[in-house]
């Protein structure tokens, strides 16, 4: 018989063991339970104004609106800087998974160039990923037909309306005016990031470059909602922006036209400012440039052009260039003598067609054969003697001649509302001292009173300094814009203040000289240009050597070709003389005589000055030539062309290779002829 053990079943430690389990889950599900309340009451209450903040920006999100740029207006109300609408394709880089395979595809749709490419490429790089980077700029309508309808295939990629920069005269203001150009990494360092938000272009050169704070103004924004893609769906928001500032110049296009147009081509610059406030009615430098096609990036092709032209049309000669000025600092080195005392108006010197300093056997030649005879002031600034201003500045001293060239405004800069300006160079023991071991020669002393050896003037600061002289000694900083105005306000003018007192002690000095550069209009070198004239002009003609002479070939070969090609042909003038309104200064590079070739510019400058007074200007005639001539004493001769200014020949003892940093000009040679 076999015997089985039973279990006996435990209910009281099941139940026991059940309850505990019980409340160990009870309990891990109320801890979990309290994880989550406390967890939920972090993110929806403690945290909630910022986490709704995130997911406001998730569907909601702001957009810069750039500002309008300012509007550039001649005195007139003559638009030269415009706004127009254009198109540009944009990419956001973060939305576009393969952009090299996005770029090989939009070709087909939008034709690019590999300009447009590198251009990309280069702001992918400046740009963050989230933010829309210029692709393609002036889509036109039928680019933008060709994307509209593919558009599906190239997520992050949009057509985008902007304003575009556009000047309407082109190469005429180019130098003044200046251009807008992309934003780059360099410029990314300098502007304030927060105020050029959604700004693609800012200001590279001329008054765009000078009145950048101005003309950009305050960038606005709206915000807008978007779709789980990123699309833009309505827009919520928006804060307009604030347009910048138009700016009003004081140039008249008809004027700056007709000066032009006067130079014909050649290469040279022009400048006219009105003696009594500095305003610039004029500003010239020949040959230019096309500044629209800079705008959205210029081609290889258009900028390799432009910097490998022999005449340098990316050039300012006006601001920038600096020359010899030859006989044209003769009435003011003229000056300089009464200032000091040295010369009286009737103090003569002996013309006999040479000038030799005591102790030196070299001497310095008039360019006139045997000379003019005997000059005073006012003659030997009609006739351009050579000898008598060789003697002046020998007698003045370079320290003297220095300080006074100087305040008159030679060997710095003139102050002009315009960045990039050559300071030149005055002549002077303090200049030639940080360029050369030799100290200074008496003969750098007299070469220097032709306005030759080491000078160097702008365009700028010669019309600056014959304006101040003009204004009957009162300087005034030249200026181009002449007043400001927000959008629907009226213009502010811009006050523009004599930067001194006069520089003429006496009136009397001031007539002796405006004597003598009358007779340079009535019976001297200028007569022929300002035949017909209306109003009585005072004036002054430079030839500047280009080249230092090594041969005869100057005595014996006159012909127009062989001068043009040794000189450099200045005119300085002002007008009407009894109370001056307008002075000018033209520079061709190459002219064969100051008054010949550089004069009639100076004329239709001041012609189309007259114009625009509502005055009407006469033909010339022959018999109006005597009518406005100024008696300067007997005998006195009047030159059929412009024979003033003569290569110099410099002493022995006068060290060579001293640069003159000129743009074009060699520099002083020791060498010259007896």
């Amino acid at each position: 018989m076999s015997f089985h053990r039973r279990s006996i079943k435990d209910s009281r430690g099941e139940s026991t063991l059940f309850r505990m389990r019980a409340l160990v889950g009870f309990g891990l599900i109320l801890l979990g339970l309290s994880a989550l309340v406390v967890r939920y009451s972090y993110l929806q209450v403690q945290r909630h104004d910022e986490f709704a903040l995130r997911s406001e920006n998730n569907r909601v999100k702001p957009r810069a609106i750039p500002p309008a740029r300012g509007l550039i207006f001649d005195r007139n109300g003559v638009l030269l800087a415009d706004n127009v609408p254009a198109f540009r394709l944009e990419v956001v880089p973060e939305q576009v998974p393969d952009m090299p395979a996005l770029l090989a595809q939009i070709r087909d749709v939008v034709p690019l160039g590999d300009d447009d490419i590198d251009a990309f490429k280069k702001q992918l790089k400046q740009n963050r990923r989230f933010d829309s980077v210029p692709l393609k700029l002036r889509l036109t309508e039928d680019e933008i037909a060709r994307f509209a309808i593919n558009r599906w295939r190239f997520p992050g990629v949009d057509v985008v309306p902007y304003l575009t920069r556009r000047y309407p005269y082109g190469p005429l203001f180019a130098h003044v005016v200046g251009y807008v150009g992309r934003i780059d990494a360099d410029d990314l360092g300098r502007l304030d990031a927060d105020r050029y938000k959604g700004t693609s272009h800012v200001g590279r050169s001329g008054l765009e470059r000078s009145y950048e704070d101005m003309l950009h103004g305050e960038p606005g924004y709206e915000l807008v909602e978007v779709n789980a893609d990123g699309r833009t769906q309505r827009v919520l928001e928006t804060h307009a922006p604030t347009p910048g500032k138009n700016l009003y110049l004081s140039i008249d296009v008809r004027v700056q036209k007709a000066t032009t147009d006067a130079f014909q081509g050649r290469p040279g610059s022009a400048v006219a400012i009105d003696p009594r406030n500095g305003q610039v009615m004029a500003m010239v430098s020949v040959p230019s440039f096309d500044p629209n096609l800079f705008v959205n990036g210029i081609s290889k092709a258009d900028y390799t052009a432009y910097i490998t032209a022999e005449d340098k049309p990316l050039l300012n000669r006006a601001l920038k260039s600096a020359y010899q000025p030859g006989s044209t600092v003769k009435p003011f080195l003229a000056l300089g003598g009464l200032e000091y005392g040295i010369r009286r108006p009737e103090d003569t010197v002996l013309s006999t067609g040479e000038f030799c300093i005591p102790g030196q056997q070299r001497c310095y030649r008039d360019d006139e054969r045997g000379g003019n005879g005997v000059v005073n002031m006012v003659r030997a600034i009609q006739l351009s003697t050579n000898t008598y201003f060789y003697k002046l500045a020998l007698d003045m001293g370079i320290d003297r001649l220095s300080a006074w060239m100087g305040s008159l405004g030679f060997g710095r800069k003139t102050g002009i509302d315009l960045e990039g300006e050559a300071v030149g160079i005055l002549p002077s023991r303090e200049w030639k001292a940080t360029r050369s071991k030799f100290g200074w020669f008496p003969g750098e002393t007299v070469i220097a009173g032709i306005g030759q050896g080491y000078w160097n003037v702008t365009t700028l600061q010669l019309a600056h300094v014959t304006a101040t002289f003009a204004g009957h000694g009162t300087p005034y900083a030249p200026r181009l814009v002449m007043a400001t105005a927000a959008v629907k306000e009226k213009p502010v003018p811009l006050p523009n203040p004599a930067t001194g007192p006069s520089l003429i002690r006496k009136p009397s000095e001031w007539n002796v000289v405006n004597q003598g550069m009358e007779a340079v209009v009535t019976g001297g070198t200028a007569k022929a240009i300002f035949i017909g004239f209306p109003y009585r002009v005072a004036g002054k003609s430079g030839t500047a050597e280009r080249f230092s002479r090594r041969t005869n070939d100057y005595d014996t070969n006159r012909n127009t070709a062989y001068l043009a090609a040794r000189h450099r042909a200045w005119f300085i003038g002002y007008t009407p003389t009894e109370a001056p309104r307008i002075a000018v200064a033209a520079m061709l590079e190459a002219g064969a005589w100051g008054a010949a070739d550089a004069g009639p510019i100076v004329r239709k400058t001041m012609e189309a000055w007259i114009a625009t007074q509502g005055g009407a200007v006469p033909a010339p005639s022959e018999k109006d030539a005597g009518a406005a001539t100024l008696p300067v004493g007997p005998g006195v001769p009047a030159p059929a062309e412009d024979l003033e200014d003569v290569p110099v020949a410099t002493p022995a003892d006068m060290p060579a290779g001293v640069p003159s940093e000129s743009s074009s000009a060699a520099p002083p040679d020791d060498g010259g002829h007896p």
